[in-house]
């Protein structure tokens, strides 16, 4: 199994004029990101719409991109599910088509407590044969998982040496890693806060601005890691307006904007969600142009 390591790309998931996976647009992506200098591809995560593919969809898409990726940079790919059975099937699921690390945000929706949050991750880390990434995004999944549940569950289990934290709190990236005495390793999910994330020391960085700008992405992490960090700085300042862009909301209308904005697979979200209209399209744009990603 391959570590993740520095900038992965949460995948857009491209569908055809029918509504179903666009399979060879997809695996045109993955190529792209991957000469682009991305460090790792992340499929059926929340910028791949995963709470709106079916799941042989999600299946399908775990697949293609195991297949695609063949063994060229780590894959890790989004397997949670609302029941603590359902996230535990497709995890095993990953596993076995030969992803590297599951990344699996707690039950959304019902507002399980801390308790519950640490039985549901023990019980799917237990039984699910891969490390994993625990996904703290307690704006979309309802419940904030606290630093000391996250010690307790890798106490527990060896398999959980990630978090993705998306509630904003880069102090999270030291608290995780006193209580868990280094052995979980914090990975940035704030697109706007990346720079900071990083400079705490943080192991990664989860991220949608990837779909356009992956040579960017994965600069800004190798200039933070090689302390290159008055370089780091000016990648940052030439990235900030899209990160700015993509955190006041919609990610993935504006992620597969900009894949075709670039001629690359984009295409439509699925309803109930519509794509960004034509005045977001052109600032999109503009921004793009002003990063140096558009001619």
């Amino acid at each position: 199994m391959k570590r993740p390591y520095g900038a992965m790309v949460v995948m857009a998931t491209p569908f055809n004029a029918s509504g179903s996976l666009d399979e060879k647009g997809y695996r045109a992506n993955i190529d792209w990101y991957i000469a682009n200098g991305i460090h790792g591809v992340i499929c059926t995560g929340s910028t791949s719409e995963f709470a709106s593919l079916s799941r042989d969809e999600l299946k399908k898409a775990i697949e293609v991109t195991v297949d695609q990726v063949a063994g060229r940079v780590p894959v890790m790919a989004g397997t949670a599910a609302v029941t603590t059975r359902d996230t535990l099937e497709m995890t095993r699921f990953a596993a076995k088509a030969g992803v590297d690390t599951a990344l699996i945000v707690g039950p959304y929706y019902g507002g399980p407590n801390q308790e519950e949050l640490a039985l549901h991750f023990v019980t799917v880390a237990e039984g699910a044969g891969l490390p994993i990434m625990l996904y703290n995004n307690p704006g979309l999944s309802g419940v904030d998982l606290l630093p000391e549940t996250v010690a307790a569950i890798a106490e527990q289990c060896d398999n959980v040496t990630f978090i993705k934290e998306t509630s904003g709190d880069f102090k999270r990236v030291h608290e995780i890693q006193n209580l868990t005495r280094g052995t979980v390793e914090v990975w940035c999910g704030w697109e706007d806060l990346a720079l900071e994330f990083l400079l705490m020391g943080a192991g990664g960085w989860v991220a949608p601005t990837a779909n356009f700008a992956p040579t960017l992405c994965a600069r800004l992490f190798e200039q933070v890691r090689g302390g290159q960090l008055a370089e780091a700085r000016k990648t940052y300042d030439t990235l900030l307006p899209l990160l700015q862009f993509l955190e006041e909301g919609r990610f993935l209308a504006k992620c597969k904007a900009a894949l075709d904005l670039l001629g690359l697979a984009g295409g439509k979200p699925r309803l109930p969600f519509l794509p960004v209209d034509d005045e977001a399209r052109q600032r999109l744009a503009g921004l793009m142009r002003a990063a140096g990603l558009l001619g």
